[in-house]
């Protein structure tokens, strides 16, 4: 799945806040507990990098990124914009 799927998907979960989602509860708990999430994966990325298993680093960075794009959605930022940003950077970078 890409990003850009994703981000749809928790889009239309903000939009329709299923009883049965877990999109739809994070947003119902808010910013603070979206952030929390957010600090919770990251350690979880590190700690899992500093094992030998690729797997554990990948299901822990997918879930960063899910709670990245959930508070993306909360902020009313597009993709469009995180990748405008990092072009702005590459280009600061080009020798």
């Amino acid at each position: 799945m890409k990003l850009e799927e994703l981000y749809k998907i928790i889009l239309e979960q903000k939009k329709e806040l299923p009883g049965n989602s877990y999109t739809a509860s994070l947003y119902q708990q808010g910013v603070d507990r979206i952030v929390q999430k957010i600090g919770e994966e990251a350690v979880e990325v590190v700690i899992a990098a500093k094992g030998r298993s690729q797997k554990k680093i990948i299901r822990e960075t997918a879930d960063l990124f899910f709670h990245v794009l959930v508070l993306m959605a909360v902020k009313k930022i597009t993709l469009k914009q995180i990748y405008q940003e990092l072009g702005k950077r590459r280009k600061n970078y080009k020798t």
